[in-house]
């Protein structure tokens, strides 16, 4: 048997891609995130469980956050020790700054972290380089300094790799791979030119190849709706009950799946699944988001950012709310939690409701805060924003298997 491939994860968050390639085959060396919470989700799920899907994680190395620059300031020797031991190096550096969903600032010191990785393979020197962003990383910033020219990310990233790297990119729409959710993904994936001339295809033209096999051996077909996804999750089937974790909340009392990809899902786990906690919304917003929940489904307006004029007759101040249609996979989830409302019951959705609709399967459990605010909000990682930020599983598995072959 060949030995398993081997990865580090940079910008790991709470572990998306690396449960991806693990499930694909790939054996984790360690991976690197810098936020509390984030890192609690990724120590109790990839690290310390006893499983193949788990970390070596070196001796040399603190099973605890660390920054990016940290490593590079404290452990520099170690990590050139690692040198032809490393076949990928993968991982997603921030996205808010890039993100058309957000303010899009050049001046995102979080932006700044591309080059942090890129020192990463230069020193590790990796046989295959993998990045995960939006797709606002390829669009142009405006220079501030010199007020002529531009900055694009995307480019100073292929251009930084391409001297040891043949590079090539593509956009993934990761509902083509089971994924519930419209979610668009701008992909990068660099190969050692010393290792290439054995490439014969596009690596990218390989994952689409293998892409329909990859899903009839999960026993799914494309696209996913969100009620396929999360209808075993209403309340109404379900019934609740006060919440395991935080006083004063309710959780769902789950019942089991209904649907093929519900159960592969929830395999192994039936009713004992976490990141249940309802949002505690009182009787007033409830009342709007029914009437809210049935003029959507009236006017044809489900999946799409709601009028304002609309929104201020029900004296909702929210911007970017929708209500999810159950026959259509979601639209791109984000790190506010009050961004959707369910297609059916007049609340908004549990973690567990959005890491399904990532591809989360309900073993992964989630931990640190469930939300923050303010300007915590640039630096902490609750339990919403892990769930939206994360690449989601069965794109990573597909991606990983495909890099195997």
């Amino acid at each position: 048997m060949k030995k398993a491939p081997t990865f580090i994860d940079v910008f790991a968050g709470c572990g998306g891609l690396s449960f991806g390639l693990m499930a694909a085959g790939w054996n984790g060396i360690f991976a690197v995130e810098r936020d509390q919470n984030a890192f609690e989700s990724l120590k109790e799920n990839l690290i310390d469980k006893d499983s193949s899907r788990s970390f070596s994680w070196p001796s040399w190395l603190s099973k605890d956050p660390h920054a990016v620059d940290e490593l590079l300031g404290n452990y520099r020797g170690d990590l050139i020790g690692l040198r032809n031991q490393v076949d990928l190096l993968a991982g997603g550096p921030p996205c808010q700054g890039f993100s058309a969903a957000g303010r899009r600032e050049a001046s995102d010191p979080r932006n700044k972290l591309t080059a942090s990785y890129l020192d990463f393979v230069s020193l590790i020197q990796p046989k295959l380089v993998l990045i995960e962003n939006v797709k606002g990383i390829t669009v142009d910033f405006i220079d501030k300094k010199s007020k002529t020219g531009t900055i694009n990310y995307a480019q100073k990233i292929i251009s930084a790799l391409s001297d040891e790297y043949n590079v090539h990119t593509r956009l993934i729409d990761t509902s083509q791979f089971g994924v519930p959710q419209k979610r668009k993904r701008f992909f990068i994936l660099g190969i050692r030119k010393d290792i290439s001339a054995f490439m014969e295809k596009n690596p990218f033209d390989v994952i689409d190849e293998l892409r329909l096999e990859f899903l009839k051996n999960k026993g799914i077909c494309v696209p996913i709706s969100a009620k396929a996804a999360i209808s075993d999750l209403e309340t109404e089937r379900n019934g609740v009950r006060d919440s395991s974790e935080c006083h004063g909340f309710k959780e769902i009392s789950y019942c089991g799946p209904l649907t093929a990809f519900q159960r592969l899902m929830n395999a192994g786990m039936g009713e004992g699944i976490t990141d249940t906690r309802l949002a505690r919304h009182n009787p007033v917003i409830r009342e709007r988001f029914e009437q809210l929940i049935e003029r959507c489904h009236a006017d044809g307006r489900l999946n799409i950012s709601i009028s304002s004029e609309l929104r201020a007759s029900y004296g909702l101040k929210k911007c970017a709310i929708r209500v999810l249609d159950p026959d259509s996979p979601s639209p791109t989830i984000t790190s506010m939690p009050d961004d959707l409302i369910h297609y059916k019951e007049p609340r908004t959705l549990t973690v567990r409701e959005n890491a399904r609709l990532q591809s989360f399967p309900d073993s992964f459990v989630f931990k640190g805060k469930y939300t923050t605010g303010g300007e915590r909000r640039k630096r902490e990682v609750p339990r919403f924003t892990q769930v939206a930020n994360a690449v989601p599983p069965l794109v990573a598995e597909a991606i990983g298997r495909a890099l195997i072959k």
